[in-house]
């Protein structure tokens, strides 16, 4: 998934890593790539807690939605991708049957953002369920 964080830097302080999607979320780091790495394990850790307690992941929103927020004024906007295709720890093989075309397009896609078809496939189905809660 790829999720809008925004990211703010007092003076003196490490870079501070908020993920709006994912109320609870966040991280640091000393410096910007650091903060950005640090995030992305945040959000692993949050997503595999909230697989675990069967609660729904967020889908991700775009970065306008947040801007009003004031909690996020100043801050710097990025994004950052996390494979969730690997989360929840086991993992079982099934067999599903794409047209051949869908699968090219998947494949593309994947190599294009560094995930797997597996990956994208999860992200895929959890963010159709997140859609289909919030619509509920």
């Amino acid at each position: 998934m790829r999720y809008p964080v925004v990211i703010h830097k007092d003076p003196e302080s490490a870079y501070g890593v908020t993920v709006p999607d994912l109320p609870g979320c966040f991280s640091a780091g000393d410096t910007m790539d650091d903060a950005l790495s640090e995030v992305v394990e945040a959000i692993e850790c949050h997503v595999e807690g909230l697989l675990v307690d069967g609660e729904p992941i967020p889908a991700p929103q775009p970065i306008e939605q947040h801007q009003a927020n004031p909690d996020y004024a100043d801050g710097v906007w990025a994004f950052v991708n996390v494979d969730i295709g690997k989360l929840s720890g086991k993992t079982r093989r099934v067999n599903v049957t794409l047209p051949e075309r869908i699968l090219t397009l998947m494949d593309k896609y994947a190599a294009e953002h560094g995930a797997t078809r597996s990956g994208l496939i999860a992200e895929a189905a959890l963010e159709y369920l997140a859609s289909r809660e919030n619509a509920a």
